[in-house]
């Protein structure tokens, strides 16, 4: 990206059915940046007659439509549109988002300000669940994750083909992005959301909710966790009235593992902290409901279990008495850390 001057940006939006939410997709966009990209390439997977009709009708002069002849899945389709862009960046949009303002700037500017910053997307409308003033801003302003989730991202084009784009072995979809971003970590690059930026998205409007889709779920999860076992990492961290300054060093090092493994970390304290290092780090009040309900959660995904339980000073008796009792029932590892930074 050439840093001097304002980069180029071309639109990918994979179209497969859902015609109104697409629509309404390709709408925002004109609306909203379209005096800040130059093409929209839309990617049509072999959709249904009604949608394809509705794309043909669409007025817009920036759009580039490519028809599939048959289905080729998410990975791919976003794959083949890039390929077909010549622009600095490219802003990938599921077909079931829609731009309610233009997050453009902010998210230029936190890729030209962190050069090792790979991709980054606007936050969702569930994301401020997450208490977005806890965590902790990189410089552009964005709040670092490992975990890369593509509802709508801005990636350095070049970067996205040098890595080889999608996995095609995902299929028809669900796992691609995750994937990505464990290769795109493990190269050293950096991955954000800006959580001055929103984008409203929808979720499950090409594949729904039923049978289909909780299989194809499944057999991706199976496939992403074969390649990255360490991602199942769920640890219990339980302290008193820490902060992240206030942590051995080996102890931050080995949060840090298990972060950049695509595994995620509960901490629990007294009292909330006022910071947290990422996305994939939560915090929440140690009590006994909380316990039991991070030792119960997962209980049919092992993906969301908790897989061990990391002790600080500071811990009440009878906190300890329960995470005993499930640490013997499901067979934990513990590891007590008897001193502070």
């Amino acid at each position: 990206m050439d840093e001097s001057a304002s980069p180029s940006i071309d639109v990918i939006i994979p179209v497969y059915n859902a015609p109104e939410q697409t629509g309404r997709c390709i709408d925002s966009v004109i609306a909203h940046l379209g005096q800040l990209i130059g093409t929209i390439y839309i990617q049509d997977d072999a959709s249904g007659a009604e949608t394809r009709a509705m794309l043909n009708r669409l007025p817009y002069q920036q759009i580039h439509i490519y028809h599939a002849p048959q289905n080729q899945g998410y990975g791919k389709s976003v794959n083949e549109a890039v390929a077909r862009s010549n622009a600095d960046l490219v802003l990938v949009l599921n077909s079931d988002t829609e731009i309610c303002e233009n997050f453009l700037p902010l998210l230029c500017r936190a890729l030209a300000d962190d050069p090792e910053l790979a991709v980054i997307s606007p936050a969702h409308d569930n994301f401020f669940k997450c208490e977005a003033d806890r965590y902790q801003r990189q410089s552009g302003g964005y709040i670092a994750t490992y975990r890369f989730k593509g509802y709508a991202f801005l990636i350095r084009r070049n970067l996205f083909v040098a890595m080889g784009g999608f996995d095609t072995q995902f299929g028809r979809g669900y796992f691609e992005d995750i994937d990505l971003g464990r290769r795109l970590d493990q190269q050293g690059w950096h991955m954000g959301v800006h959580p001055d930026t929103h984008i409203h998205h929808e979720g499950g409007a090409s594949f729904g909710r039923g049978r289909a889709y909780r299989a194809l779920v499944q057999r991706n999860r199976a496939l992403y966790l074969s390649r990255y076992p360490e991602a199942r990492q769920n640890i219990l961290l339980i302290s008193g009235q820490y902060t992240l300054a206030d942590l051995p060093a080996q102890l931050a090092d080995a949060i840090e593992h298990v972060l950049r493994q695509g595994g995620g970390i509960y901490w629990l304290t007294p009292l909330p902290l006022s910071r947290l290092s990422c996305l994939q780090m939560r915090n929440s009040p140690a009590s006994v409901k909380m316990i039991m309900r991070l030792m119960l959660r997962g209980w049919f995904r092992e993906d969301k279990r908790i897989t061990g339980v990391w002790i600080l000073p500071g811990v009440s008796g009878l906190l300890r008495t329960l995470l005993a009792f499930f640490v013997h029932m499901r067979k934990l590892q513990v590891q007590k850390w008897n001193s502070v930074a």
